[in-house]
């Protein structure tokens, strides 16, 4: 804790006490998605819906496969693979084209759904391979293996018909070229039947017969070579027959798929959640805003409150556990003077939280002192349960003045098995900075700097005003009290800005989840806000008003004294607006 004290006190920035690996931070953001379980379950039912409504009124589709091997034209079909291989991309963009789809539509006898029955046809060629596969899908397993045995007939007649046709092509050309061979050579023949055989001219017509004759049976070589080349497309290897299951995830599949993508959306929507909520949601952030440690977390009680202001149970033993943490840390001991604040809003729990660690302290052994200093709607005394007793001896002390605050008469508070303690209560002050920063309170405050004493001061939230400011230089240890599903992230960080900047150190926070839900309250400018009043002290009227007349007799009691010991005039209250008497 000492470390965490450094920082607060204006050094760099340290991690808090036991740092945050990689690990710890991960944990503590994924507990912290589970804070949005309903998001979560509002992701998995969006999936298992979608899942069911596409297994439910998606239309059963039956696939039926038929496969085809492609080769080009070759005189001898035992051969091995050709010189040339086929280009697999060019026939398969051949094959889903509408030529195609246009033979096959002519084959089944619908010349004018040419386009739909392209709709349900895939054909794909495996890597590596001369393989083309045709997939048709169709709602009836027969009408889907038919379309697919005529769409591979088709593409074979196609495949066939254009080879037949560029061989045709080539037959024609090449007729064309040896049409004025065989002219001439007929010619020639001509001409030798009337030339002188031995003659020149006789050896000259037989030499270019000859040449002509060799070009001529070269031409009919190749057009016999064309055509006798085989022009089949293909093979089939695998012919389509009807499916006897539907293709496609069933109706379970598609659920467990919905709920595993349910699953995903709602810790999508929970993160986004996370990253735009301002507020803290666990112990660790709230440690990360303030640079400080997590002292306690007060347990949830029955009613979402404690049902008085001095607990018992769970919750007065985590209160406890704080004040022994209080007491073991080295910047709290070297000055035993601790501010309970808030940091914005309603200060019921921080003035339950005063009151029972006071009691703890007292419970200690240690001379403890609650100083009220929220001025502006104090209500502490009428509160708590006032014993009797002699009047404590630092109330007649130098310095202070009948009816002003603090004022002089101070009320002993029954802590029960705790032990007593004193408290000192909020008066309503016209001018309150002038009152808390008075000497008055300036020695009030160091009372604790007596052996075995211990002072806690209840001060209004840090940013509604400035009244805790204004005692950060005189008490120096700040403790913080929040609900860390009310608080926002920013607020805790100008709260530690403001302490360190004032010359204080921030020692802890207490978390408590009391939330808005309670008996009715006052915020910290006064105003009441339903819901937020701790009950007081399970005791009658008519008790607590015997305990408030014999409060006030004391108190006249201790003013007698005062006016016969030191010859002052007493005062009466109302005279006071500002702490200070009126001339």
């Amino acid at each position: 804790m000492s470390a965490v004290r450094d920082d607060a006190r204006g050094g760099a920035p340290a991690a808090p006490a036991g740092g945050y690996d990689e690990p710890d931070l991960l944990r503590d953001q994924f507990r912290q998605l589970l804070r949005y379980r309903l998001l979560i379950v509002c992701g998995i039912l969006l999936g298992l819906a979608g899942g069911g409504w596409l297994g439910l009124t998606g239309n059963e589709s039956y696939i039926a496969t038929s496969e085809v091997t492609v080769r080009a034209p070759t005189a001898d079909p035992f051969a091995g693979a050709p010189v040339d291989r086929v280009a697999m991309g060019s026939e398969r963009r051949t094959a889903v084209s509408d030529l195609v789809a246009r033979r096959a539509a002519d084959a089944l006898g619908m010349p004018e759904r040419v386009r739909e029955l392209g709709r349900g046809l895939t054909v794909t060629n495996p890597p590596n391979t001369e393989v083309l596969r045709f997939s048709y899908s169709h709602g009836d397993p027969d009408v889907a293996a038919e379309r697919a045995n005529a769409f591979v007939a088709a593409y074979l007649a196609n495949r066939q018909a254009d080879a037949q046709e560029t061989i045709a092509h080539n037959v024609a050309s090449l007729e064309g070229q040896r049409a004025p061979l065989v002219e001439r050579r007929d010619q020639l023949e001509t001409e030798l039947d009337t030339l002188f055989d031995g003659s020149s001219a006789y050896d000259s017509a037989v030499a270019d017969l000859s040449t002509l004759t060799g070009q001529i049976s070269e031409i009919n070589a190749q057009i016999s070579s064309l055509q006798a080349l085989d022009t089949s497309g293909g093979r089939v290897i695998t012919e389509a027959t009807a499916p006897g299951s539907p293709s496609g995830p069933g109706l379970p599949l598609l659920l467990a798929l919905g709920y595993a993508v349910g699953i995903g959306l709602g810790l999508l929507a929970a993160w986004v959640r996370l990253v735009f909520d301002p507020t803290v949601r666990s112990p660790g952030d709230v440690t990360r805003a303030l640079r400080a440690p997590v002292l306690g977390v007060l347990p949830r009680t029955g009613r979402g409150h404690p049902d008085q202001l001095l607990a018992a149970g769970r919750l007065a033993e985590e209160y406890r556990s704080v004040a022994f943490r209080l007491a073991y840390d080295e910047t709290f001991a070297q000055r035993r003077r601790l501010l309970v604040v808030a940091p914005r809003g309603s200060i019921e729990a921080p003035l339950a939280a005063s009151v029972n660690l006071a009691a703890a302290f007292a419970e200690m052994g240690m001379d403890a002192l609650l100083v009220e200093a929220d001025l502006r709607t104090p209500t502490l005394a009428e509160q708590l349960r006032h014993t009797d007793g002699g009047r404590p001896g630092w109330a007649g002390s130098p310095g202070y003045r009948e009816g002003t605050w603090p004022v002089g008469a101070r009320v002993p508070i029954d802590a029960g098995e705790s032990g007593i303690f004193d408290l000192v209560p909020g008066r309503r002050v016209r001018n309150v900075p002038r009152a808390l920063t008075s000497p008055a309170a300036t020695t009030l405050v160091g009372h604790a700097d007596a052996k075995g004493s211990v002072v806690v001061v209840l001060a209004p939230a840090v940013l509604s005003y400035a009244d805790a400011i204004a005692l950060v230089d005189r008490v120096d240890n700040v403790l913080v009290v929040c609900d860390p599903s009310q608080v926002r992230r920013d607020d805790l960080a100008r709260v530690r800005e403001l302490v360190v900047g004032a010359g204080g150190a921030l020692l802890g926070a207490v978390l408590h989840s009391w939330g808005g839900g309670h008996e009715g309250g006052r915020d910290a400018d006064g105003t009441e806000v339903p819901g937020t009043r701790p009950r007081v002290a399970s005791v009658s009227s008519r008790e607590r008003e015997r305990e408030r007349r014999a409060a006030r007799a004391s108190q006249q009691a201790y003013r007698d004294i005062g006016s016969e010991t030191l010859g002052l005039r007493v005062l009466d209250p109302a005279e006071l607006e500002d702490g200070s008497p009126r001339p």
